[in-house]
């Protein structure tokens, strides 16, 4: 039986990439720079990773994906490689938020988020606020009061300034009165590690990079920043069931380098869809806790729109753009 749905799932990826090539007639013909805009060991690596390896499994594409990451600058320095992508049909990037806050953040950058090729979102990932099994915190209220007791001396570590991460500092802070510290890092693996070493006092990673550290005990989560509680947290409560009408999602996609042509666009679309439907990614999405159903072209361009306007108007609130 298990052999019977290998072969079909095969045959399945074979002919909708059979599909692909015929409908724009482009296929990759050297290898293909797969960026990420965030450093090693965090959620968009490890997805970068895995998606790579499912592609690379089931022999979806022509050439290999090459992973690449480029974490400087909250992720500028990957937007600025995409748009200085010398072969666009070649280049695609797996994006975070810090798609949309840092070209707002850094308009010298001169980065339009819209003249990207719209391939694929794989997933909206989730946050969830942890802290040390050793802190004697068992409950968000308990988090709150001594958050508060401390001041600016607790310190919260998460990936890059002025995005996913502080944007829900910077709500906590302004919300309940904390004066809690921020500290930038290049990933969230590294967060998740210093949290787990105690170098940090709490963070908000997502579910997947702190999910080690949790199962190891290390770790409590508090509260998810999420509509519904998360199936593998059914205890941890939602930071609406709290009385605050507030969530917050990441974007996982994939997208193009600006100039990419639409046969190369129509190629890496069908790819996705692939590993999107395959039964690895949706065994990673469960186990992850990562939402969302897939989006591409006009959808894909819809939800850009959407959200840099709400982080445009998160970031005016918080005074990091004007």
């Amino acid at each position: 039986m298990k052999l019977f749905k290998s072969m079909a799932f095969g045959l399945a990826a074979m002919g909708a990439l059979t599909a692909a090539q015929s409908a724009g007639a482009f296929e990759p013909t050297k290898p293909v720079d797969f960026v990420i805009m965030a450093g090693k060991g965090g959620g968009a690596d490890k997805m970068a990773r895995l998606m790579q390896s499912i592609v690379e499994a089931n022999g979806m594409s022509s050439r290999p994906l090459v992973p690449v990451n480029k974490s400087g600058g909250s992720g500028a320095e990957a937007l600025v490689a995409m748009m200085n992508a010398s072969d666009p049909d070649h280049a695609i990037m797996v994006t975070l938020n810090s798609f949309f806050t840092t070209p707002l953040r850094q308009p010298g950058l001169g980065v339009d988020i819209m003249t990207f090729a719209p391939v694929g979102r794989m997933a909206e990932d989730t946050f969830v606020l942890w802290v040390h099994k050793d802190e004697g915190i068992s409950s968000f209220d308990e988090f709150l009061a001594e958050a508060k007791d401390r001041g600016s001396g607790w310190v919260m570590g998460g990936t890059g300034s002025a995005q996913e991460d502080q944007i829900i500092t910077n709500y906590l802070n302004d919300t309940y009165g904390l004066e809690i510290k921020y500290i930038p890092y290049k990933g969230g693996g590294a967060v998740a590690k210093d949290l787990a070493g105690r170098q940090i006092n709490s963070s908000v990673n997502n579910p997947s990079e702190a999910l080690g550290f949790y199962e190891s005990g290390d770790v409590i989560p508090l509260v998810a920043f999420t509509d519904e509680r998360l199936p593998m947290f059914p205890d941890v409560p939602t930071l609406r069931e709290t009385g605050q009408e507030f969530a917050y999602f990441m974007q996982r996609a994939v997208v193009g380098a600006p100039g990419m042509s639409d046969d190369a666009l129509a190629y890496y679309t069908a790819l996705f869809d692939q590993v999107y439907n395959s039964p690895e990614w949706q065994k990673y999405k469960s186990d992850k806790s990562l939402l969302g159903d897939y989006l591409n072209g006009d959808g894909l361009r819809d939800y850009w729109q959407t959200q840099r306007e709400r982080h445009e108007t998160i970031l005016r609130a918080s005074g990091d753009i004007k």
